[in-house]
């Protein structure tokens, strides 16, 4: 099985599986479904609508090109607007993103979306199918220039099995030295605390708190669930922001 390894700002490895031919191609398959239906739609509502009883065959044509935009545009505004995703990836839970994990931009999809042409609609979609399974990284011609990779979007991590912590974009840090500690120390800290917060093992938690007092230095009148709680998130807070 292919996975994309992430680096945290924290070092910590996220693993995500790399997506092949099958689930994208039921994901291209729903999206089809969605903008035939579409196009199905329009074509009668023109049909049974008065309004262009009176029109000619071009007048008709051209409305019927400005109302087939929206197909024809809809799959790079969904990537655009959903963050990698169509409706038909969302249903697969699939996701673009770039290959060094992080969020893409406009233009990466852009290009990606252009070189539909050569993977998709040459040589009845070929092109596309042995680049994926010719690449290493699952991409077809569209990912590799636009430097995208398709990954699977199902939670497998859990933010309590790594060092990171949920902090929020206002949140003030307390204890400024916390940097001195490792990554290696805080996952210790954070899974004997963890374990101890769910057993109410408070002599454990009593330790723990006079260990990181000592290591870092600090005197605090907090409790120990608190300080040990803070101490987590300014170790994030900081090591997110350097």
């Amino acid at each position: 099985m292919s996975k994309l390894a992430i680096n945290t700002a924290q070092n910590v490895n996220l693993d995500y599986k790399l997506i092949g031919i099958g689930e994208r191609f039921v994901a291209f398959l729903i999206d089809a479904i969605l903008l035939f239906t579409y196009l199905t739609i329009m074509e009668n509502l023109m049909d049974i609508s008065r309004v262009f009883d009176d029109a000619d065959g071009w007048t008709r044509r051209g409305i019927y090109g400005l109302l087939t935009l929206p197909a024809l545009f809809y799959s790079v505004i969904c990537h655009i607007i959903f963050s990698g995703q169509t409706i038909g990836k969302m249903l697969m839970k699939i996701r673009v993103v770039r290959y060094d994990g992080t969020p893409t931009q406009w233009y990466n999809l852009f290009v990606r979306w252009m070189l539909r042409f050569i993977d998709i609609w040459m040589f009845f979609s070929s092109v596309g199918v042995l680049s994926i399974l010719m690449s290493d990284k699952k991409q077809r011609v569209g990912d590799a220039a636009a430097g995208t990779v398709v990954i699977s979007a199902k939670k497998k991590h859990k933010i309590e099995s790594t060092i990171l912590e949920d902090i929020t974009v206002d949140y003030e840090p307390k204890f400024s030295n916390v940097t001195e500690l490792s990554d290696k120390d805080v996952r210790i800290i954070k899974e004997t605390f963890t374990i101890s917060n769910k057993a109410n093992d408070y002599k454990t938690l009593k330790l723990l708190r006079t260990k990181i007092c000592t290591l870092l230095n600090i005197e605090s009148n907090l409790y120990d669930k608190e300080l040990i709680d803070i101490v987590l998130k300014d170790y994030n807070y900081y090591t997110q922001n350097m």
